[in-house]
């Protein structure tokens, strides 16, 4: 699968660009099939960009943004999905969460 494209301002977040992904339960399968190295990766490169994400984002509403900034978006929805793991955890998975699989994972009626 190509990566997406992400806007301009934020190029040097182009080799994550395969977490924007739509999804919760893609991003959760992405989480539990990277290595904590990789997670520490993208994490060390996308959470000192956070405020600046954020702000690119509340430039208008969210139902008008650009193809390139939905994918920021979703990007920054993947940051949240591996906090913990890095931040706390310091595994993919929930800590003592036995044999959790994707197949579990229901998506929400929108």
């Amino acid at each position: 699968m190509t990566p997406l494209p992400l806007p301009d301002a934020f190029a040097d977040l182009s080799p994550f660009a395969g977490w924007a992904l739509e999804r919760e339960a893609e991003r959760y399968a992405k989480r539990l099939a990277s290595t904590m190295d990789e997670l520490q990766a993208f994490y060390d490169a996308a959470f000192p960009r956070l405020a600046a994400i954020t702000a690119y984002l509340d430039q208008g509403p969210l139902t008008e943004l650009s193809p390139e900034a939905t994918h920021l978006l979703w990007l920054s929805y993947s940051l949240v999905n591996v906090s913990f793991p890095v931040e706390v955890w310091r595994q993919a998975r929930v800590p003592d969460s036995g044999a959790a699989r994707m197949d579990q994972v229901v998506e929400p009626a929108i």
